[in-house]
């Protein structure tokens, strides 16, 4: 019988609608959630009874090492136009496609209606020698895995 291992969490690239962007070099995606209600009628046995409620997307962390040339400012403009207020024509969707050891496809990840809460690049410091980080936090309606 084949042996079927794991995927190794290195391996991964991101398509993010038109933005084309490097290397990532951390994306971690929260959990998704369903809250759970609680219901009980009169004539119930004395205990409640637990029902689905709302849905809960986590939101998608990116980190990349800061660049520049074409492109090093895509995501960052992403964010600013939804802090200009522009988030209805702003909304994208994230493909987080996971490789195996050969680099060939083998999970995708869809997130459908993201968009930018939180920018930050990460501080400077003379005495340092780390790469820049720049991060970008991703709020959705949706994560769904497709392969």
């Amino acid at each position: 019988m084949a042996r079927n291992d794991p995927l190794r969490n290195f391996r991964y690239r991101l398509e993010i609608d038109s933005i084309t962007q490097a290397g990532f070099s951390e994306v971690a995606i929260a959990d998704t959630t369903i809250d759970a209600v609680e219901y009980r009628e009169g004539t119930d046995p004395p205990h409640v009874r637990k029902l689905s409620g709302l849905t809960k997307y986590g939101n998608i962390t990116l980190k990349w090492g800061l660049t520049v040339g074409a492109g090093a400012l895509d995501l960052f403009k992403w964010h600013a136009d939804v802090s200009a207020g522009q988030v209805k024509d702003k909304r994208k969707k994230v493909v987080i496609v996971a490789q195996d050891e050969a680099g060939v496809d083998a999970a995708r990840f869809v997130i459908t209606d993201a968009w930018p809460v939180k920018y930050h690049s990460s501080d400077l410091n003379a005495k340092g020698n780390e790469a820049m980080i720049e991060l970008l936090e991703l709020v959705n309606e949706g994560i769904e895995r497709v392969m």
